[in-house]
């Protein structure tokens, strides 16, 4: 056997032996394409700013010291069970008066029904977003419903391949379903690997676009990272989405930090009927690969050209426990931004369906009922209807 020949032998075996969570390198055409993108260059995908992906260094001792204070660590979950709506399958079997509705899950997921379609993005119905199922963050609410009662879904959407957006058991359950799988480039190596077609994936660099069921899906630029294995290649892409059907537009920021590129894509591609924005996760620690509440309402208007138009949907918090901050501050945190903006927001609970063009949406801060209250309290509601936010601690 040539050297060559026992290398990659050995390559193969320890390929078979990795964990099937870890999911796939890309290899043969799939990285071919990859290196052609101009979002690649010096053997990594760039970000379109750039951007610190995790502490170091001193930063690093001084995170895991503050990460793991007990009085902090307490702040960190719900100290009651977190509602979740109790009727969802029988609001969904209904169709949207308006044609659009959506439906968060929890964390980054959310059905979105638009224009008789059904979109659903980034389905983490696992216990954990983890490798492993003994091990890692777990689910601070339960699904709102079960996955296989959910029903047809035409298009999933993914925005990358971290644990908590790309989920193996959910993944598997719905590779037997007919859907289409939209994601970014290099993630449909994992989604082959755990039995994904490779006719029903539309793989896609930023900037591009494919046509499912009438709808236009576009991957948009996003500012984060990738990586699900022990080494961290990054060779699949990250995206945010948006999605145009005939008569409405969505936006869905997958994990991302601030960036001006929200008003070329708003300029592009919106204004949008909704947006679902990542307000949680956030910490200094990592400030340029998740927002504040703030930065989400910025790029919020942003995407929006600078006005207060559309509905926002907060996503990325209530489900996991995954940063130093409060369990409730992101929600508290876009209830002030959004009173500051003169911006609408929607606060469903989970598995809540809303209309974001009607006349209403869920405005109630119901995780103030199973929160630790903050010790400066919460913000009290002004005569208007406008919260008067209390000084952060």
């Amino acid at each position: 056997m040539t050297g060559a020949g026992s290398t990659h032998s050995l390559r193969s075996r320890l390929r078979a032996l990795r964990p099937a969570a870890f999911g796939a390198d890309p290899d043969g055409e799939r990285m071919e394409r990859i290196r052609r993108s101009p979002n690649f260059a010096d053997g990594v995908f760039q970000n379109p700013v750039g951007a610190r992906t995790r502490p170091s260094g001193a930063s690093m001792k001084e995170f895991v010291k503050i990460y793991f204070q007990k009085e902090a660590r307490a702040r960190r979950s719900p100290i009651r069970s977190v509602p979740v709506h109790a009727t969802t399958l029988a609001d969904i079997a209904k169709p949207p008066a308006s044609g659009l509705r959506l439906t968060w899950m929890g964390h980054s997921s959310v059905l979105a029904e638009i224009d008789g379609r059904r979109v659903l993005f980034d389905p983490v119905w696992g216990d954990r977003c983890s490798p492993f199922a003994f091990a890692g963050p777990k689910r601070l609410h339960p699904v709102p419903v079960p996955l296989a009662a959910l029903g047809t879904v035409d298009v999933v959407v993914i925005s990358h391949d971290h644990y908590d957006h790309l989920d193996l058991p959910t993944i598997r359950a719905l590779a037997s379903s007919a859907t289409v799988f939209a994601v970014p480039l290099g993630v449909g190596a994992h989604l082959e690997r755990w039995g994904v077609p490779a006719d029903r994936l539309r793989e896609l660099d930023w900037n591009e676009s494919t046509e499912v069921a009438g709808l236009r899906l576009t991957a948009t630029p996003a500012r984060h990272f990738c990586g699900r294995g022990l080494r961290n290649q990054q060779h699949t892409l990250w995206a945010s989405w948006a999605v145009a059907g005939p008569e409405h537009r969505i936006y869905h920021s997958g994990d991302t930090g601030y960036f001006p590129g929200f008003k070329d894509i708003g300029a592009e591609h919106g204004p949008f009927d909704a947006t679902m924005i990542q307000i949680g996760a956030y910490s200094e620690y990592w400030p340029d690969i998740h927002m504040t509440p703030a930065e989400g309402m910025r790029a919020h208007l942003d995407l929006q050209g600078g006005k207060p138009s559309g509905a926002m949907l907060p996503i990325h918090w209530g489900t996991f426990n995954l940063a130093p901050h409060p369990w409730a501050e992101p929600g508290e945190g876009t209830v002030a931004a959004a009173a500051e903006a003169g911006a609408r927001i929607a606060l469903p609970r989970p598995g809540e369906p809303f209309e974001p063009t009607a006349e209403s949406v869920p405005s109630e801060s119901w995780w103030r009922a199973v929160a630790p209250e903050p010790a400066q309290g919460w913000a009290k509601p002004t005569g208007t209807g406008t919260p008067e936010v209390a000084p952060t601690a």
